[in-house]
């Protein structure tokens, strides 16, 4: 469902955005995650039991037209966040997870598995056009491509900033290209295994003044890659929000020897 965006007619590219609702999803994982979504987004976002969406209302058209413009102006009256990051899901049978690994010689989370995304800029106008246009600039996703299906809870970064994840459909047929001055690698993970994927205990050195401790976190291993972090706190809450998945989140000290 295509509506035009009242809010920023500077960015021509931006300005339709396309919304997934769950009644033209085919595939059954992907329509189960639309629905809980959009019913979070719209009952202000409080996470309790996600009731399923009227199909008969899904059903018509002037429905759709009024179900799209609902999300679309909670996602344009969303408060802007430091830094948007686009959960991209490919829409097609065996649907995958859009990854990327951070060049190594940047300032903040060199070499770290992010999603693709970056800070807020004045000319955005939300937290929606910050992701599209941070993914195109990094993989060359072209916004045209993509079909919103909501946003999730904030998390805040290492450093401090507060970072909105924008979830949204991907055609599976776009060729990415990595911008190698922020990624150096572009890769999937399957994502119906993603969902039910146990994690295991990613153990990092932390040091605060003068001593050096060990933390033990949750992770993901993925593609040989070792999804953790911000990253990680981002894909429990979509599993959280989309299938009642619940990851206790922790950063425990290990026993020193």
């Amino acid at each position: 469902m295509s509506i035009s965006s009242p809010t920023h007619s500077h960015s021509i590219r931006f300005d339709e955005l396309v919304v997934a609702l769950p009644a033209h999803i085919e595939q059954p994982i992907l329509q189960t995650l639309a629905q809980r979504l959009q019913t979070w987004l719209v009952t202000d976002c409080k996470q309790a039991d996600v009731p399923q969406m009227d199909k008969q209302r899904q059903a018509s058209s002037d429905s759709d037209i009024a179900d799209a413009s609902q999300i679309l102006q909670q996602l344009y009256q969303t408060p802007i966040a430091d830094a948007s990051v686009l959960v991209a899901i490919t829409n097609e049978p065996a649907p995958k997870l859009l990854l990327t690994r951070r060049a190594g010689h940047l300032s903040s989370h060199a070499g770290q598995v992010s999603f693709a995304g970056g800070k807020h800029e004045a000319d955005d106008g939300n937290n929606v056009v910050t992701a599209l246009r941070e993914a195109c600039e990094e993989t060359a996703l072209p916004p045209n491509a993509v079909q919103i299906l909501g946003q999730l809870p904030t998390q805040r970064s290492k450093s401090g900033l507060v970072v909105r994840p924008i979830v949204a459909l991907v055609a599976p047929d776009v060729i990415y290209v990595p911008e190698l001055g922020e990624i150096e690698r572009i890769f999937w993970a399957d994502f119906e295994m993603l969902i039910t994927q146990p994690t295991v205990d990613y153990v990092f050195a932390y040091t605060q003044g003068e001593q050096t401790s060990m933390v033990a976190s949750p992770s993901w291993i993925i593609d040989d890659e070792t999804v953790w972090g911000l990253t990680g706190r981002i894909i429990a809450s979509l599993l959280q929000i989309g299938f009642d998945r619940q990851i206790e989140w922790y950063y425990r000290l290990q026993n020193s020897q």
